[in-house]
Parts: C-alpha cells; structure tokens; sequence
C-alpha cells in the first residue's frame, strides 16, 4: 500500500466522528431523552477509559516481565511506569487546576483574545465538550501511531484492520462529544461542532504520519496515558450533568448502552484477528 492511500483511509477513519456530532443540534429534547444522551456518552467514555488504560498498561508490564527474566532492564520498567503515572495525572489534574485557574480569573481578562480568554469565555457546556475533543483527539492519536506504525513494519493487514475499527470507534466518540449539551437547551453551532470534530478526528491522521516514520514505545504510551487522565476527568464531569438531570434509571440504561456500543466496536477488531 501506497503511503497516499494509507494516510487518506486514516483521513477517512478519523472523520467518522462527524457521524454522532449532529446529535446535539437536537432541539426541544425531553428531559429522558438529553438524560440518555447523556448516559450513553458517559458509557463510551468509560469505554474509552478501560480501553485506553489497558492498551497503555501493555507495555509497562512487558517491561516489568523483560526486567523479571533478566532480557530486559528494571530502569526501562520504571521509566515507563513513570510516564504511565506522569501521563495520566497530568491529563486529569492539570484540568481541575486549568477550571479552578479560570474561575478565578476577573471577567475583563476573558475578552483579551489570549486562548484562555477564549476557552474562559465559552459556556460550561462547551467547554466540557472541548475537553471532551481534546481527550478524545490524544486518543485518537495515539490510535493514528498504531495504523502508522503497523504499516511502517510491513503488516498492511493489519493497518487495514486496525483502520476499520478504529472508524467504528470514532464513529460513537461523537456522541461523547455532545453529551454535556444533554443538560440543558444550548444548541452548539455546525462551526463549534466542526471544530471539536476536527480536535477529536485529524489526530487519527496526525499519528498515522508520525507512526508511519518512525516507531517509538515511549511516545504511543505517553499519549495513551494523557488521553486516559483527561477523559478520566470529562467522566466526572458528565456524572455531574446526570446527577443535575436527575433520571437514575435512565443513567443506568444508557451507561450500559453506551459501555457495549464501546465493546461492540472492539469486537470487530478482534473478529478481524487485530
């Protein structure tokens, strides 16, 4: 496969986050129905955790066993846990500091035109659903280094695999996107939307380059565990939003909708022995 052809199918699986991205332009939804959204947002993301964590765990633990059978090294076991650690903190600490540092912040600094005006000045929902982008991007990401590299190491089929169902996947992420709209009667722009699906979607490509040039270890779990922090923190942020909606039942049922929607998806993977 030609490198033209690969970057264009990561292009291709990286845009299917447009998919679910229309979902919040609904209007006039009932109370039941912004819960569910908002539930099934809430069970891909909790998907999106347990798949992440799990795939940035891969490597620390083959670490771990290479430094047990002495063919590898327990400095490269540590190094690795502690980027995992490092990682995943600064995903989800850093942005309860970045929202405690722009609640404080007087509302004349917020017109200034810096990004943090910018992002200071966006509604609650918005700016949950861009953190939800930028989490999802950093995932995204490091799903692009995967295609890449499999590709750089001559395992097309697997590339090609790993190119579908990561288009499956990115076709639900939408839905996460949108789901702090759930919570009120704030309808998001088809330019707002657009940019949050470019933040989640063009990383696919993105890592795809880099991946397809070279193949580093510490990079993809570096990513992987950022992405894993950040979405860890828009979780607790959409508990919020369902308890304010109020519909514990409802909660449950699309968690759970949304958590096998996640599953699902992977299945295909595995299906395709990827």
């Amino acid at each position: 496969m030609s490198t033209t052809k690969l970057l264009l199918l990561a292009a291709i699986a990286g845009s299917t986050i447009f998919l679910g991205l229309p979902v919040g332009r609904l209007k006039h939804a009932m109370p039941k129905t912004r819960a569910a959204l908002n539930a099934v947002a809430i069970g891909i993301l909790v998907f999106l955790l347990f798949d992440v964590l799990a795939h940035a765990n891969e490597p620390v633990e083959g670490a771990l066993l290479h430094a047990q059978d002495g063919t590898g090294s327990w400095m490269r076991f540590a190094g690795l846990l502690a980027v995992f650690i490092v990682g995943v903190t600064i995903g989800s600490v850093s942005l309860v500091r970045y929202d405690r540092w722009m609640a404080r912040r007087p509302a004349s600094s917020t017109a200034d035109g810096a990004p943090a005006g910018v992002i200071a000045s966006l509604s609650e929902a918005k700016r949950l659903s861009l953190f939800i982008a930028l989490g999802i991007g950093l995932h995204n990401f490091s799903e692009g280094l995967a295609i890449g590299q499999s590709a750089a190491s001559g395992e097309i089929d697997l590339a090609l695999m790993l190119i579908i169902g990561f288009a499956l996947h990115n076709g639900t992420e939408g839905f996460g996107i949108v789901g702090p709209f759930a919570s009120g009667e704030e309808r998001p722009t088809w330019a707002f939307l657009a940019t949050m699906g470019v933040i989640g979607g063009l990383p696919t490509f993105l890592g795809t380059v880099v991946g397809n040039s070279f193949v580093n270890e510490t990079l993809f779990l570096a990513f992987l565990a950022l992405a894993a922090g950040s979405i860890l923190y828009v979780i607790v942020q959409l508990l919020k939003v369902a308890n304010r909606l109020a519909q514990p039942e409802v909660l449950m049922w699309g968690l759970v909708a949304g958590l096998f929607l996640g599953f699902a998806t992977d299945y295909v993977l595995v299906a395709a022995g990827a």
